[in-house]
């Protein structure tokens, strides 16, 4: 599994993950913030995601030899601006998402107009799903609602690390790790479902024996992890 740096919001990170199986599937968890914002944080102080051409989902895996073509799976955690913001440079990938967050946005959430491009197209093929779900042996989607409906995080099981959690959104910083007082920022939606989402993602990594969480844009974590092209196994 590797970590791929995309641009940076003041001191958080913006990341993605690529997980390859065993039998040479490409799993693309996530593409950042959209092509266009490439260099833009040099021309204007209203924009604070500070991207270069080096931090494009695109050129990221091609420092690995991965093109948009070897991509057979795109997972999309949600269809927020920074996650969801280059789906279409994977053409060839079924995209995986909760039915429910999909449905949200297909009625109009005005939240996710904005990436409306990324997820509403004819060309693209959807594989929707309903909660926890394998997608492929060892890589399960966990639902957790609560910043958005519909989010979903991923159990990755690898044969080296161990089984390692990716938050997303659901826990963005080591602040949150309790369900009970972490704070509740104006990007979550509902609080009841972003606690209790908070509440089985802690006890899953519990009960998994989880040794790496990691968390949705924790600056200090991040620099601390192996970003591509070195991986964890």
């Amino acid at each position: 599994m590797q970590l791929a740096d995309f641009p940076t919001m003041g001191d958080a990170p913006v990341p993605g993950y690529l997980v390859q199986t065993d039998d040479g599937e490409n799993v693309l968890i996530d593409t950042g913030v959209p092509r266009q914002l490439i260099g833009a944080y040099g021309k204007s102080p209203d924009v604070h995601i500070r991207m270069n051409e080096d931090d494009y989902v695109v050129n990221q895996l091609a420092r690995i030899g991965v093109g948009p073509e070897d991509v057979g799976y795109l997972v999309c955690t949600h269809y927020d601006g920074d996650h969801a913001g280059n789906n279409d440079a994977f053409p060839a990938a079924e995209l995986v998402v909760q039915r429910a967050h999909h449905d949200t946005a297909a009625a109009g959430s005005q939240r996710f107009q904005g990436t409306r491009a990324q997820w509403d197209h004819p060309e693209h093929r959807f594989r929707f799903v309903d909660g926890d779900t394998e997608l492929l042996p060892g890589i399960e989607l966990i639902e957790t609602s609560g910043h958005v409906p519909g989010h979903q995080s991923v159990l990755v099981r690898l044969p080296e690390t161990g089984p390692v959690l990716l938050a997303i959104d659901a826990i963005t910083g080591s602040d949150q790790l309790d369900p009970d007082t972490r704070e509740i920022t104006q990007f979550d939606h509902e609080e009841d479902a972003v606690r209790a989402s908070t509440r089985k993602l802690v006890d899953l990594a519990e009960r998994e024996g989880v040794k790496l969480m990691v968390l949705g844009h924790d600056g200090e974590q991040w620099r601390t992890l192996r970003k591509l092209p070195e991986f964890y196994s």
